[in-house]
């Protein structure tokens, strides 16, 4: 039986996109081994790029976006999934060349495809989805350099994002004195909710002017920003600092120099959750699940709203307008 169901769709007609809900059938999927009834996904950057009348993420249409997805699998031609398995799928092509998780009903490959953490639901998955596997990769390799507890303050730049405030609550759940900077006003008691010591604006972190080398500050950085606010973290780190840089909303350019790297030994770590291989992936899961596990108070922290797939059009576009805090789940 090739069953009917619900999804939103991207088309393209005469050079204007639209983003609706449709109705679709399961012959209407990519290929792929696994056949997932889809119960959660969630809002991300890529997502709302994907749904820009010229999106640079979007090739082919008509496509569904969603880089995120977590549900149930209903078929799979690979052993290693079987029917009644719950699964989550993050990054790789999903979302972006292969249609994604705002559907309900998705094919995916079966390299793709992560078993369920035990000690996670499956919405909570989603609310961490690709940012919290980022923020959590981050503060991995924070922990793998050596910058433990003691070692001084962790600054987290756009820290009322989705990376952020994940990253903001990791950090002071492992015992981290973290201080939080992002340029939304209402933020403030959001962040200190979630563990931050202190919280200050992007241009407390900036300054007058960006320094090759300023006052030392930090002894370690999770940033999801990049551009001036990068060169700014990495002038002001500690001697033998550690900065892991995963975002560009600031802009791709680095106005810095040698000298904090060869004068203070520090180290920038460029975090990539869509490539990164499959068996860190799922070291970092299980951790989101056991040590680094969110509380059930700091999942509800971070759910900013729920919405349905008939509500992403008029919410999609908030990620690119900045005004939204922590995360958006959507439930299929």
């Amino acid at each position: 039986m090739n069953k009917t169901f619900r999804a939103y769709q991207l088309q393209k007609t005469n050079g204007t996109v639209t983003g609706a809900v449709t109705t679709l059938t399961q012959n209407d999927l990519p290929e792929g081994e696994v056949l997932i009834k889809v119960q959660y996904s969630g809002l991300n950057y890529k997502d709302a790029m994907a749904n820009m009348p010229n999106s640079p993420i979007v090739n082919q249409y008509p496509f569904i976006p969603g880089i995120d997805l977590a549900g149930e699998v209903v078929e799979s031609v690979d052993d290693r999934f079987e029917a009644g398995d719950l699964v989550i799928v993050t990054s790789y092509a999903l979302g972006v060349s292969h249609d994604g998780g705002y559907s309900e009903y998705a094919r995916v490959k079966a390299e793709w495809v992560i078993p369920l953490p035990q000690g996670l639901s499956l919405a909570q998955a989603m609310l961490l989805g690709t940012a919290g596997l980022t923020a959590a990769m981050s503060v991995a390799q924070l922990q793998q350099q050596g910058i433990e507890p003691n070692s001084g303050p962790i600054l987290v730049t756009g820290a009322s994002g989705g990376v952020g405030s994940i990253a903001t609550a990791l950090l002071a759940n492992l015992g981290y004195e973290v201080e939080a900077s992002s340029g939304k006003q209402a933020s403030h008691s959001y962040l200190t909710t979630l563990g931050a010591s202190a919280v200050m604006t992007r241009e407390d972190v900036v300054g007058e002017k960006v320094r090759l080398i300023d006052k030392q500050q930090w002894v370690g950085a999770v940033d999801s920003v990049g551009g001036e606010t990068l060169a700014a973290v990495l002038s002001k780190l500690k001697y033998n600092g550690v900065v892991a840089a995963s975002g560009l909303t600031g802009g791709i350019e680095i106005p810095t120099s040698v000298y904090p790297f060869i004068l203070r030994g520090i180290s920038l770590i460029g975090i990539d959750s869509v490539y990164c291989p499959m068996e860190t992936r799922k070291s970092i899961w299980l951790r989101l699940g056991s040590d680094m596990r969110l509380s059930d108070e700091q999942f509800k922290q971070i759910t900013n709203r729920v919405i349905s797939l008939e509500e992403l059009s008029s919410n999609l576009p908030t990620l690119l307008e900045g005004q939204s805090l922590g995360r958006v789940l959507v439930k299929i």
